[in-house]
């Protein structure tokens, strides 16, 4: 399964590796493909994680989650 959040506030390929370690550290994620051109993380999971768990995550790395779809 797949999500994918929609992220401000990443400008460069450090936003990018902060955002994928802070992602790919929750048990469930797969992996995680960020991209600050985009503003996109699409996460591959593997097990039922929840948006709330994703979105704190990323808040957390210091940037803003505007959705989850």
């Amino acid at each position: 399964m797949n999500v994918t959040l929609e992220i401000k506030g990443m400008m460069c390929p450090h936003c990018e590796a902060a955002v994928k370690k802070a992602l790919e550290g929750i048990d469930g994620v797969e992996s995680a493909a960020v991209s600050h051109e985009a503003g996109t993380a699409v996460c591959s999971l593997n097990a039922e994680t929840a948006a709330e768990v994703l979105t704190k995550a990323v808040t957390d790395a210091g940037y803003e989650v505007t959705a989850v779809r």
